[in-house]
């Protein structure tokens, strides 16, 4: 790959879901039980591009933006964890999945919780982790922006609020996704989706009861010096999933990009069947 073009993750395309243009990519066969992964913010569905050459020759894989975050639109109402987690049930309907595997890291970890916790028969196992639990237990940064009043960052190029993080990510990650996460933060983009974590205060209190009775298999992946998110939210999941694994790995935030081949490993096993030991 130059540094000038994407990679191949598939077929790159937008549709409307519940009025909202969503971006999305479809590779791998064409039968078997899909798996939907979620893309991190400030990121998008590049985000996979490591791992999803390693589960497309067994499973269909449908990658996703959820709205507000890489190349989907935004829309307020749907800004939250417990919205989204409506969102993503009526996104599986859309493209005509009954059942899948879910991989969220990030944000859409609180998103598919809420879904599994409403909708258990569509999912065979969930990918989680690297999302904040409880407002308290983020890393100063996020907690900051969690914490901070709707509006306050309105009148400042996205862009540049994520500079430091895009930074980061450039010494591991091709110069041309770079790009294309700075154009998911660009504008207005990055106060639009930063609504989505002011939603924790709100629905973080009422997703904890809810993962008492979640009873499909989860894994939990972390980063062993994650200071965005710390792993004590990885453990407050595992405290509370009835099924569950936790897995810790020699990373920072990015796990699907900083161990790759750690991260891929891990969904390979618990994909081809490692869930069911649970």
């Amino acid at each position: 790959m130059s540094t000038g073009t994407l990679p191949n993750i598939g077929k790159v395309a937008t549709v409307e879901v519940d009025g909202l243009s969503v971006r999305y990519a479809r590779s791998g066969p064409g039968d078997g039980l899909p798996i939907l992964l979620t893309a991190p913010w400030p990121e998008s569905i590049y985000a996979f591009h490591r791992v999803a050459p390693r589960l497309v020759s067994k499973h269909p894989l449908i990658m996703v933006d959820l709205p507000g975050f890489g190349g989907s639109q935004s829309r307020s109402d749907i800004m939250a964890p417990a919205a989204m987690g409506e969102f993503m049930v009526s996104l599986l309907k859309h493209f005509g999945v009954r059942r899948a595997h879910a991989v969220s890291p990030d944000v859409g970890t609180l998103a598919v919780l809420f879904a599994a916790a409403k909708r258990q028969d569509l999912f065979e196992s969930l990918v989680v982790g690297s999302a904040a639990m409880r407002p308290d237990l983020a890393g100063d940064r996020l907690r900051n922006l969690i914490n901070s009043p709707p509006g306050t960052l309105a009148n400042i190029d996205g862009a540049d609020a994520v500079k430091d993080y895009l930074a980061h990510a450039a010494q591991i990650t091709p110069a041309a996704i770079i790009e294309d996460f700075r154009a998911a933060s660009a504008g207005r983009r990055f106060e639009e989706a930063v609504q989505y974590v002011r939603g924790y205060v709100g629905d973080l209190p009422k997703l904890e009861p809810l993962l008492f009775g979640i009873n499909t298999p989860v894994l939990i992946i972390a980063g062993k010096d994650d200071p965005i998110v710390p792993p004590a939210n990885g453990q407050f999941l595992a405290d509370r999933l009835p099924r569950n694994r936790y897995l810790l790995l020699d990373a920072q935030h990015r796990i699907w990009e900083e161990a790759f081949s750690a991260y891929a490993e891990a969904l390979v096993s618990w994909l081809g069947g490692g869930y069911r030991s649970l």
